[in-house]
């Protein structure tokens, strides 16, 4: 039996708190969780739809019952094909977290084997994902490769 799971509604509270501890190693994190209370009905929501374009496998904490060790998440969305993807799904992974005192255990590794099984099950043709320095081996070993690409972004 695999220690990842689904992530459910239930888990929102942990599901934001590892977010957290990702944003937080982060350049520019602040550790504020202001958020946390806006970002969570819609967290919810996502959680409780199964087969929506969203999803998120955790491993508990072999320790703490009711934490989580480890978490990713993902998207699938629409753009238009190319070559090398001519259906336009793309799946994006966006979040990536381990709990400090859980690390090393290979949990962010199963559980992105999950989600990229999840991405190949809704017919995504790449996975694209933003990497830390700390992270890139992981990403790597999986099959990832770098790709210039001139990303800009706009907060509205």
């Amino acid at each position: 039996m695999s220690l990842v799971r689904r992530a459910t509604a239930e888990d929102v509270a942990e599901v934001l708190r590892l977010r957290q501890v990702m944003i937080d190693a982060l350049p520019g994190g602040d550790g504020s969780t202001q958020w946390h209370a806006l970002a969570r009905p819609a967290l919810e929501e996502k959680l409780g739809e199964p087969d929506g374009d969203f999803a998120a496998f955790v491993v508990d904490h072999p320790l703490r019952p009711g934490a989580l060790a480890a978490l990713v998440a993902g998207t699938v969305d629409y753009r238009i094909g190319k070559a090398h993807n001519p259906h336009g799904r793309s799946g994006y992974v966006f979040s990536v977290a381990t709990d400090p005192d859980a690390r090393r255990r290979g949990y962010a590794r199963a559980c992105m084997e999950e989600l990229l099984a999840w991405f190949r099950e809704r017919g995504a043709g790449q996975v694209m994902l933003t990497t830390s320095a700390e992270a890139e081996p992981l990403y790597a070993a999986l099959g990832f490769v770098h790709k210039p690409d001139p990303t800009m972004t706009l907060a509205l």
